[in-house]
């Protein structure tokens, strides 16, 4: 996704180092891909795609400006007569300068990032079209009730939810409300190892860690307007011990651990489409790392969007006194989940696997019911 702010003899230098660095990983549209349905994941395995900028319709790139904001995050308006304009908000604060895009970074561009107008012009428009939301937006799509617009339009197009500009910490939000709207691309703060980048981590580990999830057939077949597949189930989750868990961060040294595991489902209510975070706790054990026992609760969940739920592990040290330490978590969705006894494997707060946590694990007893 390109922050593009460069006069046009850089960009057509930017066009020759993509050309020349990638060669024939970038993907390179061709009309007949531009003006009909976007490629497949399997056509496109091992390409680079790149958002940027298009002319709209038959507009030629020599007469095509945009405005050239302070931010890629906010998309340009299309204006009449095709010219890029820049929004209200855009206005107070960003710059007035227009930029001449370079014929030879459009021809390379295969997403055209526009801004919402309207949910009819979204969906009719060209499927290489993109639109970006900030969470804030997302939520604004919630509060007037439709959500069902977007599921359509993301049938057809991409799109891609941002974190919102107030996260100065760059901490993160729950990707699962994204996902059960269809959209492809929720962009997250990598450098925050907090529960929300772990849920992504797990909910990708699908389908052999590939990178790519199929969405459910309500999400992903444009002539399908039946029911949703999903079926609500209650899920019970009994935390029976621990084995070899480390100190936190994976120390050497330091006091003997006083563990206790956190049971967390995040799943998206269907007749609200609101997020819902449901999270229980074990005791905790003291001074025992090695092999610490619990097995007396049994959590209960009810899980209604099982495509996108997610059910997430966290082991925590309990300090008196002080904020409670991250040792180690896993993240499984719920349509992964198996019945009986099962080992959870556990990560460190990079989503990694190696030295003290190599054999860092839980043991838990799970039963499921669908409901009828």
């Amino acid at each position: 996704s390109l922050e593009n702010h460069c006069r046009k003899s850089c960009q057509e230098q930017m066009a020759e180092m993509f050309t020349s660095f990638l060669g024939r990983r970038l993907f390179i549209p061709t009309e007949s891909v531009l003006n009909s349905k976007l490629p497949s994941p399997e056509s496109l395995r091992g390409m680079v795609l790149i958002k940027g900028r298009r002319p709209p319709g038959d507009q030629a790139i020599e007469d095509y400006v945009y405005a050239d904001s302070s931010s890629d995050e906010d998309e340009a308006v299309v204006g009449s007569g095709g010219q890029l304009l820049p929004s209200t908000d855009q206005l107070k604060a960003a710059r007035k300068d227009y930029v001449q895009l370079a014929s030879d970074l459009a021809r390379i561009t295969l997403l055209h990032g526009t801004n919402f107008k309207s949910w009819d012009k979204s969906i009719d428009s060209p499927a290489y079209h993109i639109h970006s939301w900030s969470e804030s937006q997302v939520s604004t799509i919630l509060k007037k009730k439709e959500s069902h617009h977007c599921v359509v339009y993301n049938k057809t197009h991409l799109s891609r939810v941002y974190p919102g500009g107030t996260r100065v910490g760059s901490t993160n939000y729950s990707p699962v409300l994204a996902w059960s709207m269809g959209c492809q691309l929720a962009a997250l703060n990598f450098q925050t190892p907090d529960a929300p980048l772990r849920i992504n981590d797990g909910f990708f580990r699908q389908n052999g860690s590939c990178g790519y999830v199929l969405k459910s057939r309500e999400l992903l077949d444009s002539h399908f307007h039946g029911e949703r597949e999903d079926l609500s189930l209650t899920m019970t989750i009994r935390v029976i011990s621990g084995s070899c868990l480390p100190k936190p961060r994976g120390a050497r040294k330091g006091e003997i651990i006083d563990p206790y595991v956190t049971v967390a489902v995040y799943d998206v209510l269907d007749d609200e489409m609101k997020e819902v975070r449901k999270e229980h706790k074990t005791h905790f054990i003291t001074d025992n790392g090695f092999s610490p026992i619990w097995n007396q609760e049994d959590f209960k969940f009810t899980v209604e969007n099982e495509s996108v739920a997610m059910l997430l592990f966290t082991v925590w040290d309990k300090d008196v006194g002080a904020q409670d330490d991250f040792v180690a978590s896993a993240a499984i969705p719920i349509c992964c989940i198996r019945r009986g006894y099962r080992s959870v494997r556990l990560l460190d707060a990079n989503n990694t696997r190696s030295g003290p946590f190599d054999f860092a694990s839980l043991l838990v007893k799970i039963d499921t019911e669908v409901i009828v």
